[in-house]
């Protein structure tokens, strides 16, 4: 296993919640992470946000654990759950909110409404 590999591992492992995203919950660097980070932000999730601007072997290593060619992705309980897209259409159905209550993750479930209903 890999360095990139055993560290992508152990932070999944050791957090409930973590987004692998261009930049950080505070200062997403992309369009796509943003949207994610703020979606998080806004239910008021506990995460750990993964920059992998910061590290190119995290950023080519996250591709080749999840089999997913597109950051951000998104981990819940070791899992990966999407990127994006999946992500919005989770969170639009409310999916994301069973995820997050099924895994006994804390969020604001007024807030996760409040997002439903802007974007209905």
């Amino acid at each position: 296993m890999t360095d990139a590999t055993s560290q992508i591992k152990d932070t999944i492992t050791k957090n409930d919640v973590v987004l692998f995203m261009k930049g950080t919950k505070s200062m997403p660097q992309c369009g796509f992470s943003s949207r994610v980070a703020g979606v998080l932000n806004y239910m008021e999730i506990d995460y750990a946000d993964i920059n992998v601007l910061a590290d190119e072997d995290i950023r080519q290593g996250i591709k080749s654990y999840s089999d997913w060619p597109t950051i951000p992705q998104l981990y819940v309980k070791g899992e990966f759950v999407g990127g994006c897209d999946i992500i919005t259409e989770m969170m639009l159905s409310g999916e994301l909110d069973t995820l997050f209550a099924e895994n006994n993750v804390k969020f604001d479930k007024d807030a996760a409404d409040k997002i439903r209903e802007a974007n209905g």
